[in-house]
């Protein structure tokens, strides 16, 4: 089995070439910089795209490139919209025109369903979606053109919405990174507070090892043009993740903390993921708290990529 991903130099990317290798695929890595093993691809260029396809003949892509900072996207909206939208639209179209039997998952996020408030403990792929940023916006728009592929062209494509993801080599821009950074920041003495969004927001947090596993399952036996929510049934506020990464830092609670959430933030998901783990028999294996003391500790073991993030 090939399976060529786009992204691949990044967090999740990285994890899911591991998962994929580990289970006998032959994956070609592709990213805007080539280097030794990684193909250089621009989703911006569909002829590009094209070719990387009619030489590696993937039996499957998936697609991680993109922008996936929720607050950026407020700033940057239009590329935003190029890099989530249009990119996919490049590799659709790419696959159609080179071989339309291969499989392509197009990456969603949970951002796509909107501002759920207290009806939101029970997130399933049928509730209605009402995306409220500009990034949710450019990725329930990249679905509804995949579903457009799915009917039109009879094209092979499932669609994933992600929930809150973790794990070693997250780079700031994330809510667990950017905790774990603020709070290391302060205690430092590099800032005086750490700033943050509204503190008593839930959400569904997944390890990004579990996440990459689902993938796999979806590339593998996921059913045409469906939607598959993948969620770590492990609601938690913010405050408690701000305390939780506080204890594994070794660090006071007592962070002088200034909130100033950003426009379109939701308050709660909680997931329901009782379709991915009824059709292909996935559920999250790793504890979404050991999960947290193992990526903090790799980012005190990887010391010199830490201290970069903390700096930037």
């Amino acid at each position: 089995m090939k399976a060529l991903i786009t992204g691949s130099s990044g967090f999740i990317g990285t994890h899911l070439t591991a998962e994929l290798e580990a289970n006998g695929y032959k994956v070609i890595k592709c990213d805007l910089k080539a280097s030794a093993d990684t193909v250089a691809m621009d989703i911006m260029k569909q002829e590009m795209i094209e070719s990387i396809l009619g030489e590696y003949q993937p039996d499957v892509i998936i697609n991680m490139a993109g922008h996936a900072n929720v607050g950026l996207s407020w700033k940057k909206p239009q590329l935003t919209v190029q890099l989530n939208t249009i990119g996919v639209v490049n590799i659709l179209e790419a696959v159609k025109a080179v071989n339309p039997q291969i499989r392509v998952l197009t990456v969603g996020s949970s951002d796509e369903y909107g501002s759920l408030k207290e009806s939101g403990n029970n997130v399933t792929e049928d509730i209605p979606v009402k995306p409220i940023t500009p990034y949710a916006i450019s990725k329930q728009a990249q679905e509804l053109f995949a579903q457009l592929y799915v009917r039109s062209y009879g094209m092979d494509i499932c669609m994933i919405r992600l929930f809150n993801l973790g794990g070693p080599g997250q780079a700031k821009g994330y809510i667990i990174s950017d905790f774990a950074s603020g709070i290391a920041e302060v205690e430092a003495g590099k800032k005086d507070c750490m700033s943050v969004g509204n503190l008593t927001s839930a959400r569904d947090f997944t390890h990004v090892k579990d996440a990459c596993r689902a993938l796999r399952l979806i590339a593998e036996k996921g059913h045409v043009g469906e939607i598959y929510n993948i969620g770590g049934h492990c609601e938690m506020q913010n405050i408690e993740l701000v305390r939780l990464i506080c204890r594994e830092l070794g660090q006071s609670e007592g962070l002088i903390i200034h909130v100033e959430d950003r426009k379109g933030h939701d308050l709660r998901y909680g997931i329901d993921a009782s379709k991915i783990n009824k059709e292909l028999g996935w559920q999250p294996e790793v504890c979404f708290e050991n999960g947290i003391r193992k990526t903090i500790r790799w980012y005190l073991e990887n010391r010199a990529w830490w201290d970069e993030q903390i700096s930037k």
